[in-house]
């Protein structure tokens, strides 16, 4: 059995480390939201709908996001008709735990982790925030779509980002780099 454990070190750390963050990460986040009332929208929910509303309205569109009458999520008027809803789920924050357990599980040097996380939380919420904007604009035109563009395409770009951060992560800054 020694010798299993000491063969397998490296994976069994990196489990174990992956799984120690992700539920420590999950748990916090959780606590937070168990502190929110009922029909409260949660900070972060809100931050992606006003960059929302900004990108749009940047681009000229008639858009309108406001909290959902006594909801918990954030109604999207887009050409004043109501077209989609952000739930707290739409935040990304479960994919950005993912990332990050993900970083410190393959840590590498401190500040060369600290720094590729932060940089990897902000990439994935700008792109959390354009995959809604984008979702939003694709629906109003193509409302048959919507399983295809919201089940299918948008969940491929988000995940295959990530994935793609993380293989850069591995292969160019973490321990186990070359």
């Amino acid at each position: 059995m020694r010798k299993y454990l000491i063969q397998f070190k490296p994976f069994l750390i990196f489990i174990g480390t992956f799984f120690a963050a992700y539920i420590a990460l999950t748990v916090v986040y959780k606590f937070y939201l168990n502190s929110l009332k009922a029909d409260e929208v949660d900070a972060v929910t809100s931050w992606v709908g006003h960059n929302v509303e900004q990108l749009l309205s940047a681009f000229n569109y008639d858009i309108k996001v406001q909290q959902g009458f006594a909801s918990p999520w954030l109604e999207v008027w887009f050409n004043t008709k109501y077209q989609i809803r952000i739930v707290e789920g739409c935040n990304a924050v479960s994919v950005i735990i993912l990332f990050v357990s993900f970083v410190l599980a393959f840590s590498g040097r401190l500040k060369v982790t600290l720094l590729y996380i932060l940089f990897g939380i902000i990439f994935i919420y700008i792109l959390n925030v354009v995959r809604i904007a984008l979702l939003t604009v694709l629906l109003f035109h193509f409302p048959d779509q919507s399983h295809l563009l919201h089940g299918v395409l948008f969940p491929l770009a988000i995940y295959g980002s990530v994935f793609l951060l993380w293989v850069i992560w591995v292969n160019k800054f973490s321990k186990y780099a070359k």
